[in-house]
């Protein structure tokens, strides 16, 4: 989907419709500690960027219109587009509010990707692009080359030429962390990556990693489209603190509250909580994690979740202030 969460935001509000917009927190970049969600492609030219500060945006494009999130209209534009994909007769594998693969025997995957993109603006009246490839790593890679709106393919036969040249940063998978590993390697763009020697990248990678690099850089991917749905092993959720607490006795009293209300929540939902993970990060920006298996088994009582959460925190050092607070319940997982 074309820059969905704004997207969804200027259908609501047509008046904004090719003016800088930009998504996140409670809509006011004059409060600390929020973040962009999603920005407009005019917000965009002016180096506005996902997960950036909203006091940071605001900086960089003053006449921007900053609008609060709204998840639940979110979670309706997405059902909406993926229905209308369903529709058709292919199979659908969602990752998200915004994007999805479609795959099958598919004679005239031009014909189809239009058909797609005319019943999702009908169904929402949202625009979208899609990428065609032989698999979903070169269809991903191609969307990126099509936005927005349009319609472009990638593969085998045109992926050296588009991709040699590219970082290695442009592939699918290869964050900031494996890019740095690899450019200490001299292996910088796709075609070198793509003739590198396996054995060469054993000492760094490890043996999983190690063969499928080249491989990837070379344009192989998944081919296997998962229809079922998507069932979360986890739930989390943190607080970014408007001023940093330095209080242990606050901070437990504020963790023991959210693992309370996490768990609460997932019961609710018929789901067994498991372990118990505790997330705190410091005014430098070191974040330290710890975890714990509950003692007892899987459990729905959010009292016993609460006070696995304390143990956890009890395994962090607090002897400075924290700007974030955060906890995550691994999740038993149902039986199908």
């Amino acid at each position: 989907m074309d820059q969905f969460i704004v997207a969804v935001e200027v259908l609501r509000r047509p008046e904004l419709r090719g003016r800088p917009v930009v998504v996140g927190g409670d809509g006011n970049p004059a409060r600390p500690r929020q973040v962009v969600a999603s920005a407009s492609y005019e917000a965009r030219a002016f180096g506005v960027r996902s997960g950036m500060p909203l006091s940071a945006a605001a900086r960089r494009c003053a006449d921007a219109v900053f609008l609060p999130a709204d998840r639940a209209a979110y979670d309706a534009a997405s059902a909406t587009v993926m229905n209308a994909l369903r529709a058709f007769p292919v199979d659908v594998e969602v990752w998200g509010w915004d994007e999805a693969y479609v795959g099958g025997d598919i004679a005239d995957p031009h014909a189809l990707a239009a058909q797609l993109q005319a019943a999702v603006l009908d169904a929402s009246g949202l625009s979208c692009t899609i990428g065609i490839g032989h698999n979903k790593h070169q269809a991903k890679i191609a969307a990126q080359y099509g936005k927005p709106a349009g319609i472009f393919e990638i593969t085998s036969a045109n992926w050296a030429s588009l991709m040699d040249a590219r970082p290695v940063a442009a592939l699918h998978g290869v964050g900031p962390k494996t890019a740095r590993k690899l450019d200490a390697l001299g292996l910088r763009t796709v075609g070198q990556l793509a003739a590198a020697d396996p054995d060469a990248l054993l000492p760094v990678f490890g043996p999983r990693l190690a063969p499928w690099l080249p491989q990837m850089a070379r344009g192989a991917g998944d081919t296997h489209i998962v229809t079922e749905p998507w069932i979360a092993r986890s739930r989390s959720h943190e607080v970014t603190f408007e001023t940093d607490v330095a209080d242990p006795v606050e901070i437990s009293t504020r963790l023991a509250a959210m693992a309370s209300a996490l768990c609460m929540a997932v019961v609710g939902e018929g789901r067994l909580v498991t372990h118990v993970a505790v997330k705190v990060r410091y005014r430098s920006f070191f974040t330290p994690i710890r975890s714990m298996k509950l003692r007892g088994g899987p459990t729905v009582d959010p009292s016993v979740v609460a006070d696995a959460a304390l143990l956890v925190l009890a395994k962090i050092d607090l002897d400075r202030p924290i700007r974030l607070l955060g906890v995550r319940v691994d999740l038993l997982l149902p039986d199908r």
